[in-house]
C-alpha cells in the first residue's frame, strides 16, 4: 500500500529508516546555499510579472532621482505600467488555446481508447485547462517548470506543478541533463503559535512546539524518498527523518524548459528579457508625468488692456479696450514633445520585438494591417509569436508525453489501471494556434482525408477525439 507524506508518495512500511543527522546537515546546507543564490532572482521575476499593488516590484527598477523626495519632502510622480503580464498571458492563450489531444499508440484500438480515457480523466481531475495554463505560466516566468507524479492516500494519481522557488535540483557531475537527486523545500508559519500570555505559559509548561516557522524538506532519489520537518530553520532540532523506498525505480519527475538553453538546467523565460525595457518604459512615463505636472499651469500676458489684472482669467471672461494693438498672449502648459513621444513609442516597439507579442494579438488594432487577406496579414504580423509557440510546443509536448507515461506507470503500481510498458506510448495533437473560420477548418480536414491522413488524427487536430464521441453518445 502507498501513502502520501505531505505531498510526496511513500510506501507504508513498519521498517521506516531514520536518516543520520550528518547527511541531513549537508543536505540542509546545500538547500540554504542554493536558495540564497537563486531565490532573489526568482522573486524578482515573479515580482516583475505580478507587480502587486502593495509592493510594486517594478518601482525598484526606477532611477534614484525619481524615488527620492524633493527639497520640500514631496514625492515625485511615479507611473508604473505593467507591460509584461499581458504579454505572458497572450503567449499562454496562444499555446494552450484548447487542450491538446492525447492519442495512445497502443496497437489495439479498444485498448487505445481505454488508455486515452484514463489519461483524460486523470488530467481533468488535476485541473484540466487550469493545469495546462499553470504549467505554461510557471514556465514562462521562471524559464522552466517541473512536474511530480505521485499517489495520495486514497490511491489517486496527483500531478504536482513545482515552481522554481521551491525546488533544489542536484545535477549529475558528468551530465547536466541528468539528476542525482531532487529536493522540494518550503517554509510555512506555524499555525500552532500561542499569541496570548496564558497560551504561551501553557505551551511552556506542557513543552509544546512553539516554533515560529517550520521547513518542509523532501529529498527524492531513484532509490528512496526522505522527509524532514525542521523548526525555525534549525536542523539540529529537526524531527525524525523518514526514508521510504521509491516504488517507481526512478524519480517520477518531468523537467520542461520553456525555451531551450544549452548547458543549463533552467530554460529561457519570457520575463527576464523584458525587465530592462520595462524599467526604461516606466522611467520615461514617470519623467513625462513629472514634466506635465510641472508645466500644467498656463499664464496670460495682457498688452494694452486697462485693468487686465483686476479680473480673473476664466471661461467667458471679456475685456473691452479701444487700443487696436491690444492682445492677450498665452504661454506655459504642456507643450508637444515629439522626441519624448517617439522615444516611448520606440521602447514599446522594442518590447514587441523582444517578446514577439504586439497589441494586435489582444485585438488592439491601431494601424492598418495591410491589403492581404485577413488571415495571411495576421500570420505575417504575428510570425514571431507563431514561431515561438511552435518551438515551445515541442518542449512542453515532450514533457507531457513523459508525464502520461509516468501516470500509466503509477496506475500500474496501484493496480487501478494496469498497462504494459509498450502500451504507455502516446502522442499529442495540438490545436491550430491561429484562429481560423470553422468552414475553412473543415475544408482543410477534407483535403487531409483525401490524401490519406488517418481520420483519428484529423479529428484530433480539429479538437475532437473518439473518447469525446463515445461520451456524447
Amino acid at each position: 500500500m502507498y501513502t502520501a507524506q505531505g505531498g510526496i508518495m511513500a510506501r507504508k512500511s513498519e521498517n521506516t529508516t531514520p536518516v543520520g543527522l550528518k547527511g541531513m546537515n549537508e543536505l540542509f546546507g546545500n538547500i540554504k546555499q542554493y536558495q540564497a543564490t537563486r531565490l532573489p532572482t526568482y522573486q524578482k521575476l515573479w515580482g516583475y510579472y505580478r507587480n502587486p499593488h502593495d509592493s510594486q516590484t517594478q518601482r525598484e527598477g526606477l532611477p534614484a532621482r525619481l524615488k527620492r523626495k524633493d527639497a520640500f519632502g514631496a514625492a515625485k510622480e511615479i507611473v508604473i505600467e505593467n507591460d509584461i503580464a499581458w504579454r505572458v498571458h497572450a503567449m499562454i492563450d496562444f499555446m494552450f488555446s484548447r487542450e491538446p489531444t492525447i492519442q495512445s499508440l497502443a496497437t489495439s484500438s479498444e485498448r487505445a481508447d481505454d488508455i486515452e480515457r484514463f489519461l483524460k480523466d486523470t488530467i481533468k481531475a488535476n485541473g484540466g485547462m487550469n493545469f495546462y495554463h499553470n504549467l505554461a505560466l510557471i514556465g514562462a516566468i521562471y524559464g522552466f517548470v517541473d512536474l511530480l507524479v505521485r499517489i495520495d492516500d486514497s490511491k489517486q494519481i496527483v500531478i504536482e506543478t513545482l515552481a522554481a522557488p521551491r525546488i533544489v535540483p542536484k545535477l549529475s557531475a558528468s551530465d547536466y541533463r541528468k539528476l542525482d537527486s531532487y529536493v522540494i523545500a518550503w517554509d510555512e508559519e506555524n499555525s500552532g503559535i500561542q499569541k496570548t500570555l496564558l497560551g504561551k505559559l501553557k505551551s511552556k509548561v506542557l513543552q509544546k512546539n512553539t516554533a515560529k516557522s517550520v521547513s518542509h524538506i523532501y529529498h527524492l532519489t531513484p532509490e528512496y524518498f526522505d522527509y524532514a520537518l525542521v523548526p525555525n530553520g534549525d536542523i539540529s532540532h529537526h524531527s525524525k527523518v523518514t526514508r521510504t523506498p521509491n516504488p517507481f525505480g526512478y524519480m517520477p519527475l518531468v523537467h520542461i524548459q520553456n525555451m531551450s538553453q544549452p548547458f543549463h538546467y533552467e530554460g529561457l523565460g519570457e520575463v527576464e528579457p523584458l525587465i530592462s525595457l520595462q524599467d526604461e518604459l516606466n522611467t520615461r512615463l514617470s519623467d513625462r508625468a513629472n514634466r506635465v505636472t510641472f508645466h500644467a499651469f498656463k499664464m496670460y500676458l495682457g498688452k494694452g488692456i486697462d485693468g487686465f489684472v483686476d479680473r480673473q482669467v476664466g471661461p467667458g471672461q471679456m475685456w473691452a479696450t479701444e487700443n487696436l494693438d491690444a492682445e492677450i498672449e498665452e504661454f506655459g502648459g504642456d507643450a508637444h514633445t515629439p522626441s519624448e513621444d517617439s522615444h516611448i513609442a520606440e521602447i514599446r516597439d522594442a518590447l514587441d520585438k523582444a517578446s514577439g507579442i504586439s497589441p494586435l494579438v489582444t485585438g488592439s488594432v491601431r494601424d492598418r494591417i495591410g491589403n492581404l487577406t485577413s488571415e495571411n496579414a495576421l500570420r505575417i504580423v504575428m510570425m514571431g509569436l507563431l514561431a515561438k509557440t511552435a518551438k515551445k510546443r515541442i518542449n512542453y509536448g515532450d514533457g507531457l508525453i513523459k508525464m502520461c507515461n509516468m501516470i500509466l506507470h503509477a496506475a500500474t503500481i496501484t493496480g487501478e489501471f494496469v498497462t504494459k510498458p509498450e502500451e504507455r506510448l502516446v502522442r499529442l495533437d495540438w490545436p491550430e494556434p491561429m484562429p481560423i473560420g470553422e468552414s475553412q477548418s473543415l475544408v482543410n480536414a477534407e483535403k487531409k482525408l483525401r490524401i490519406g491522413v488517418p481520420q483519428k488524427q484529423v479529428l484530433a487536430e480539429l479538437g475532437y477525439s473518439k473518447i469525446d464521441q463515445i461520451e456524447e453518445s
